[in-house]
Parts: structure tokens; C-alpha cells; sequence
């Protein structure tokens, strides 16, 4: 396992992401993506939507990020969503409390001390109230990372929710909140959807869009960030049937992290032990991050909790009318969650590798490569001059010109032809095409495959073929 400051390192040098607004010393939690960063995270998007809505029974929707005030008194966010906050009185570090004691458990469990660390697992599950935090806090000794003190305060509950206005008065009548998650824009609109895509149930409705939560600890590079984009699909079901559909959707997202290139041995499931109010089933896919267990994605069976409160808050009927049984019901709901920047960095930590290679005159040095699938890498193929005399140049010209009518690719003329190839590895690019002086006479050129680089010799006029082949 690669350590994530070294993840990171590469993440900056080679232009995937970058601290935002870092020339001015940079925002705690808030990222820019780079070049590479959006290349990667369009192949994410574009992959995850045609896996949901290339199918009759999925529609797509684009909600407003800003939405009506009472949305979130209906979804339960104005009252409930918020985490228990806790600081320190030595070194003003704040913390989540939860988080706090959970990293306490990994620690326990890192030094074999496993019957404390089930011992105050238990205890967690069965928090009712903020002091019960801050008794196992205390009765276990969990010091501040920081200054290594147990002076802690009260835990009190932090809403996560940014408040801006909408109008030029700054007063209540006119606040509204930036969109703490993108699953409501989806339930307001259901009605809308049914009707005018006549869909009939079961179906579902995808989005993917930003969300924002004013995190207390942001950290792990873009694991928790302030600022983040979700892939959610709801799939409205009759009740009764969302087990059935439960554990449909629970195979169908866990085989897109396997197609995409996810090492299965690095993936599991995660039950949830104490379920969210509008929850009867819920489940994690996690990843191996270098930091530890992490979740990528949630399925969660959300009864009729968020249609039966939209119709209770605003006065209109969500119910679905089903004209062929005769029947009216409000359906219950399969939820997809992923996040779009932590599926990003699980891919980028999946593919990282080094190995030791040695060249032609017996010298050893480090390869650095991101393996992507073919299906996700930012940049598809490189071309290549061998030298930059002799006809090469115009031909790799025309050779990446053509190609670049159907796939993303770079031209590199610069340098020895092993540096090249080092460049590509290190941003996972799955081919590297280089035209020699047999390419001008013949027509043909040598196209390297990044994993196992092993060389083949093709035509000009097959090389399109030859990569999508191998992709799809």
C-alpha cells in the first residue's frame, strides 16, 4: 500500500488536482481539478451515466442547486443534519465527536486491543444524546491528536448546511441553502419526470451534480471536502418489492467499480449497523484507500420517507396512479449515492503502482504507472517521433490529428523515447504509438501497451480499431 502523500505528490505534479486558490495559501477542503483531473472525472461521469440511463426505465434530471427553503424542513435537514462537535480547550483543535471515537476503535484494533474496541463500538451504536459522546471520550481516555490533552468541551451539534440569501435584504424571509445533497432536486421533481417521460413504476430518476457541506474536519485529500459532486439515482418501486430491487441495484453498482478496472480485493460491503430515519435497508460499498476503509458508494432502501414528507409539506399529491391495477400509492425508494471526486481518488489510488525495470545496458530505476482501465484514463494514446528529422514529425502530426477526432491524445516529440514512455506511465495513458523510419516506407507503426509493454506492429489505418478493440 502506497502512502497518500505520495498519491497526492503525483495528483499535483502531473495535473489532476490541485489546492484550490493555493497561490493565496489555499481553502481547507475545497480542490481545483487539472487537466488530467478533468479529463478523468468526465470518463467517471460519462461511464456512470450511460450505465444508468442507456436503458428505457431510467430518466435523467438537472435540478437547481438552490431550492426552495422548505425542501429541507420536508427531507429532515433543517432539524437533523448536523454532527457532533467537539474541541479542545488546549489546542482550539475542533473534531466530530463520532469521528474522534472511530479513530480511537482503529487504533485499539491496530495494537490487538479488539474486546475494548467492540466494547466501545457498542457503545456508539447506541448513542441517544451528545453527552453520551463525550462520557466515552472520557472514560476511555481519547486524547486530542494535537496537544495530547483530554481538556475537551461539551459536544455540541453543528448543522453542515451553507445559508446564503436570495434578494438584496440579508433577513430570514430570504435565506436559502446551498444544496447539501442532490437526492431531493430528484424527489420534488418525480411527478414532473412520471408524467412527462411516461414512465411507469418501477423507474428511476439520475442526477449528477455538486452538493455542499460546511464539514467541520475536512481532511484525507478528497475524501471530505466542503465542495463535491454525486452521481445519485432513485429508483421509485411499488411497496413491497424494494428488497427485490435492493439487492438488484446492490449487484449493478458493485460489477461498475469491477468493468471500470477496481481491484476487487481492494472493495467490500459494509453493513449498516444503526440506519438513517428514512432508512429499512442500507449498505456501503468501501474502498481500500491508503488511509484505510472508506465509502464510495450507498445503497440504501429509503421507504416513502421523502415523498411522503414533500407531499405532507407542500400540499400537493406525490402518490403514483397506477390506471391498470386500479391502485394509488406512494412508492418507496432505492437510492445509488457515489461520490464523484472520492470515486476519482479510489480510481487514482487503485491505479497507482511502481516497479522496478531495467533497460538495455543493464541500468535499474524506479516505473511509475497508473493503471486506469483504458475505459478511464484521461489521455487514450500518445504519439510519438522517434527522432524529429527525416519525414517523422509530419507523419505523427497527421497520425495524431486523425485520432484526435475520436479520443483524447497527446503529442510528445520531446526527449529520449524511453522519458516519453515514462511520462505516460506515470498518467496511465494505455498506448503509446511511435512512428519510425519503417512507418514512412511502410506505413506502419509500433503501438506499446502501457501494462505489459509489449510492442505490436500495425498498420496506420488500423489503429483506431486496434485501441477500441482493447477498450470495449
Amino acid at each position: 500500500m502506497y502512502k497518500l502523500e505520495t498519491i497526492i505528490s503525483l495528483a499535483k505534479r502531473r495535473g489532476f488536482v490541485f489546492q484550490s486558490s493555493e497561490i493565496y495559501g489555499g481553502l481547507n477542503g475545497c480542490w481545483d481539478y487539472g487537466p488530467l483531473g478533468v479529463e478523468l472525472l468526465l470518463k467517471i461521469k460519462d461511464s456512470w451515466w450511460k450505465a444508468m440511463t442507456f436503458r428505457d426505465d431510467i430518466e435523467g434530471v438537472d435540478a437547481s442547486i438552490l431550492m426552495h427553503p422548505r425542501t429541507w424542513d420536508a427531507s429532515g435537514h433543517t432539524k437533523q443534519f448536523s454532527d457532533p462537535m467537539i474541541d479542545n480547550k488546549v489546542s482550539k483543535a475542533r473534531f466530530r465527536a463520532d469521528n474522534l471515537i472511530e479513530e480511537h476503535i482503529v487504533k485499539l484494533r491496530s495494537k490487538n486491543k479488539n474486546d475494548e474496541a467492540e466494547a466501545i463500538e457498542q457503545k456508539l451504536a447506541n448513542i441517544k444524546e451528545n453527552n453520551d459522546y463525550l462520557t466515552i471520550i472520557l472514560e476511555h481516555g481519547i486524547k486530542d491528536p494535537v496537544s495530547g490533552t483530554v481538556e475537551w468541551t461539551e459536544v455540541r451539534n453543528f448543522n453542515l448546511m451553507f445559508k446564503t440569501f436570495i434578494g438584496p435584504l440579508e433577513e430570514a424571509s430570504s435565506v436559502v441553502y446551498l444544496r447539501p445533497e442532490s437526492a431531493q432536486g430528484i424527489f420534488v421533481n418525480f411527478k414532473n419526470v412520471a408524467e412527462t417521460a411516461r414512465q411507469k413504476v418501477p423507474f428511476g430518476i439520475a442526477q449528477i451534480g455538486k452538493a455542499f457541506r460546511n464539514e467541520i474536519n475536512t481532511k484525507n485529500f478528497l475524501f471530505r471536502t466542503r465542495e463535491f459532486e454525486q452521481m445519485e439515482m432513485q429508483y421509485f418501486v411499488k411497496p413491497g418489492a424494494e428488497l427485490e430491487w435492493f439487492d438488484y441495484w446492490k449487484k449493478q453498482r458493485w460489477q461498475w467499480y469491477i468493468d471500470m478496472g477496481m481491484d476487487e480485493s481492494k472493495m467490500r460491503w459494509k453493513n449498516h449497523d444503526k440506519l438513517a430515519h428514512y432508512a429499512n435497508h442500507a449498505v456501503d460499498i468501501e474502498f481500500e484507500f491508503p488511509f484505510g476503509w472508506g465509502e464510495i458508494e450507498g445503497i440504501h432502501s429509503r421507504t416513502d420517507f421523502d415523498l411522503r414528507n414533500h407531499q405532507e409539506f407542500s400540499g400537493k399529491k406525490m402518490e403514483y396512479v397506477d390506471a391498470v391495477n386500479n391502485e394509488r400509492y406512494l412508492p418507496f425508494v432505492v437510492e445509488t449515492s457515489g461520490g464523484v471526486s472520492r470515486g476519482l481518488m479510489a480510481f487514482l489510488c487503485n491505479a497507482y503502482s511502481e516497479e522496478q525495470v531495467t533497460d538495455d545496458k543493464g541500468n535499474t530505476e524506479v516505473r511509475t504507472i497508473l493503471r486506469f482501465s483504458p475505459k478511464l484514463a484521461p489521455i487514450t494514446a500518445a504519439v510519438f517521433p522517434l527522432v524529429n528529422k527525416d519525414g517523422m514529425p509530419e507523419l505523427a502530426q497527421s497520425v495524431y490529428r486523425d485520432l484526435q477526432k475520436s479520443m483524447k491524445v497527446q503529442y510528445d516529440s520531446s526527449g529520449a523515447i524511453g522519458r516519453r514512455y515514462r511520462r505516460q506511465d506515470e498518467i496511465g495513458t494505455p498506448f503509446c504509438i511511435t512512428i519510425d523510419g519503417e512507418s514512412l516506407t511502410e506505413n506502419t507503426v509500433t503501438i506499446r501497451e502501457r501494462d505489459s509493454m509489449k510492442q505490436d506492429r500495425i498498420s496506420i489505418d488500423k489503429i483506431k480499431n486496434y485501441i477500441s478493440d482493447k477498450i470495449y
